[in-house]
């Protein structure tokens, strides 16, 4: 089974479109250094501060899929800071430098060296980044996936979501697992899901005691409610206003009741894979309202982590391992500095 048997063709080959940007990315900085550049970024956060001298000037993180960067503008500060509001996309026309330990752009005085840009004068994939793994063979991953499950009852949920349900689907193989912690692109819902639920199958081969049918279906439903948590703009990846209000546990809650009252389901099974959804955070401190009570849970809870923390060890390490450097950042996510793969000889 093919998207394009489920799916109107304009979103299919929108999901396959990727469009090609100009000019710098922020990852690309660093080889820049004390040039002048022009620079497509989206302003995450900005404030009009004071220095020493009294002189005004506007201090800006600029972001884009590879990473931010820190924005002074020291001409029109004032003017600048009344025009633009976070969340705009500006092109900014400034000079690469290095201060206080990290890159800096320091915008140039000209009037036009930050300008607002509308959604027709910047590139998509500026801001949203694809899974380079082919939403194609991902979602026919899924569907192998259903078709291997012995439990008619579960196998019939399933697919009354991830088949039938031609609305959901075509969100779901878009949607992102977040926003900026881990698989923040288009298609990482999808690649996430393909990966925990191939590693609880294999772990189900070790631990035969596990209801693999179970785990499986668990294991696919667990993040469902990110469909609803997050929209995909031409400004990047957002949380919705119901995203924000109810978050993707109770969200993915309602879409596996809603799924369950189509079909015919013993009462036991659908609580099991509830059960799931509502304890894969795994700790009451990381969100959960539950604790995982079941092995299935348990499981599904330990490689969905897992699989969110690998993927932001390898995000790191593909956007900070240009430039020589041995250790990453601070990353507040996983709170700690990544090593980048390399050594150097100690003094």
């Amino acid at each position: 089974m093919k998207l394009e048997n489920l799916l109107p063709r304009e979103v299919v080959d929108k999901l396959r479109e990727r469009t090609k940007s100009s000019g710098p990315y922020i990852q690309e900085l660093s080889d820049k250094m004390k040039e002048t550049v022009e620079l497509v970024g989206r302003i995450v956060s900005k404030k009009l501060q004071e220095s020493k001298d009294g002189k005004k000037f506007l201090l800006m993180t600029l972001m884009d899929r590879t990473g931010s960067v820190r924005a002074v503008d020291w001409h029109n500060a004032e003017e600048n800071d009344a025009k633009l509001a976070e969340g705009d996309v500006v092109l900014a026309r400034g000079r690469v430098v290095f201060f206080e330990g990290h890159l800096q752009l320091n915008v140039d005085k000209e009037k036009d060296a930050l300008m607002l840009l509308s959604e027709e004068q910047y590139d998509y994939e500026r801001f949203v980044e694809i899974t380079k793994r082919g939403i194609d063979a991902l979602y026919q991953k899924l569907v192998e996936f259903m078709g291997e499950i012995q439990d008619k009852e579960i196998r019939t949920l399933l697919e009354a979501l991830f088949v039938q349900d031609k609305e959901f689907v075509s969100s779901f193989v878009q949607a992102p697992a977040g926003v900026s912690v881990h698989h923040a692109y288009v298609g990482g819902l999808l690649e996430h899901t393909v990966d925990v639920t191939t590693m609880c199958k294999r772990v189900s081969n070790v631990y035969d005691f596990l209801d693999k049918d179970v785990l499986v279906a668990g294991a696919m439903l667990h993040d469902v409610g990110k469909v609803r948590e997050y929209k995909i703009t031409k400004k990047g990846l957002e949380v919705t206003t119901e995203g924000e209000l109810k978050g993707h546990i109770a969200l993915g809650l309602e879409i596996l009741q809603q799924a369950a009252s189509k079909v015919s389901i013993a009462k036991t099974k659908l609580l099991q894979l509830e059960h799931i959804v509502l304890s894969h955070h795994g700790e009451y401190e990381f969100g959960s309202p539950v604790l995982p009570k079941t092995a299935e849970a348990y499981v599904v809870h330990a490689l969905e982590n897992m699989d969110s923390k690998l993927s932001r060890f390898r995000s790191i390490n593909e956007k900070q391992k240009n430039g020589g450097k041995i250790w990453s950042e601070f990353d507040k996510h996983l709170g700690r500095r990544v090593w980048l793969g390399r050594w150097k000889d100690e003094d």
